[in-house]
């Protein structure tokens, strides 16, 4: 059964880094555009950014220039990786996988499969 699986979630402070993991598993990631979105609480479910199966790199104005995404080398996994970490960060984060060749509009339905989630907290 093809799933993606998150990992790298956490509490860590404002200004602060983490880097959450997608790992694919039955899913060969370098097949698929992999995206990541957020949720907080009472919030939608918002796009961060998607690495392209020609790994070329699209993110959100909230996040670009702070969250790099990137394969991890040598693995089926894609990372992400955040700095400068800001309270509004705080969310689920999810990694989601995409054949559509409208991936880039960042909307949750064009991805078809997802992964479980992974908090992450940024305190002051």
């Amino acid at each position: 059964q093809a799933q993606l699986v998150e990992s790298g979630g956490g509490l860590v402070q404002a200004g602060g880094s983490l880097r959450l993991s997608c790992v694919g598993s039955s899913l060969p990631v370098r097949n698929y555009h992999i995206g990541w979105f957020r949720q907080a609480p009472g919030k939608e479910r918002e796009f961060v950014g998607v690495l392209s199966r020609s790994q070329t790199t699209m993110y959100s104005d909230s996040v670009k220039g702070r969250f790099t995404i990137s394969r991890v080398s040598g693995k089926n996994a894609i990372s992400l990786q955040m700095n400068s970490l800001k309270l509004e960060d705080t969310a689920v984060y999810f990694c989601a996988a995409s054949t559509s060749v409208a991936y880039g509009n960042g909307l949750p339905l064009l991805y078809g499969y997802w992964g479980q989630g992974t908090q992450v907290t940024v305190s002051s």
